[in-house]
């Protein structure tokens, strides 16, 4: 707990993700990602030099899922839990019928996100992406776009004003599973009808693949976004390369 806590905060001071008197709403599916960052941001407000509050927020995308264990896990953490009811998986994929579905519900959830945020009054939207994620999601931008480009550590929007944060930079997917297990967390099944057959697994599976053929393939490609070209990706103090726990 106190390794994985630590990188969290590493993550944090580096980017500036939390000022003191934050109210952050942590987006909260079910899954691994999810769950692991709310219990670590749930330990590091507890003794952060910096004061902040945390409240859990699922949307609930209509597709007959079971948050009881959330909630659960939200009430031995001391932290507020809101279930937020819609009806976006009915509409793509019974309704509009859609075939390339993943683009239109992340804009739909992350707008549902938003305005929860806007509605308690919150500042900040905690996400649980992680060092993973980030590689990939540089990966696929090049070759799906051909662009240089990924999601930003700290994303300010400016529509809303909700600043959205990415603590979870720092620790690997491996990590983050094996964290999750210990822990015992209430990891929901997903039920979305593509899940595991998307682009995103494309990029998952090439990128395991060349890092065994290039070991340091994954440190190469998130050591080259924090210093060039994506600026925003530049941390402001030393960064230490983190490492895989089992």
């Amino acid at each position: 707990m106190q390794k994985m806590v630590g990188l969290v905060r590493r993550c944090v001071e580096d980017y500036n993700m939390i000022e003191a008197g934050d109210r952050i709403g942590v987006g909260v599916s079910g899954g691994k990602d999810s769950l692991v960052l709310l219990l670590l941001l749930a330990q590091l407000r507890q003794y952060n030099s910096k004061p902040f509050t945390i409240e859990a927020i699922t949307i609930d995308m209509g597709l007959g899922m079971d948050y009881t264990e959330i909630q659960s896990l939200c009430d031995r953490l001391d932290v507020p839990f809101h279930l937020i009811k819609t009806e976006i998986g009915p509409i793509i994929f019974d309704h509009r019928k859609e075939k390339n579905p993943c683009s239109m519900c992340s804009k739909m959830r992350r707008g549902a996100l938003n305005q929860a945020l806007l509605d308690l009054g919150l500042n900040k939207l905690a996400l649980g992406h992680h060092y993973d994620d980030a590689v990939e999601t540089f990966v696929m931008s090049l070759i799906y776009e051909g662009r240089i480009s990924c999601f930003q550590p700290v994303t300010d929007l400016d529509r809303t004003g909700i600043i959205q944060i990415r603590p979870m930079l720092y620790i690997h997917e491996r990590t983050v599973d094996s964290f999750a297990n210990r822990q015992n967390l209430p990891v929901l099944a997903n039920r979305c009808p593509v899940d595991k057959n998307t682009k995103r697994e494309e990029i998952k599976q090439l990128v395991y693949d060349l890092s065994a053929t290039y070991p340091d393939l994954k440190e190469r490609i998130f050591g080259a976004m924090q210093r060039l070209p994506l600026p925003e990706w530049a941390p402001k103090g030393r960064y230490k390369r983190p490492k895989e726990q089992d």
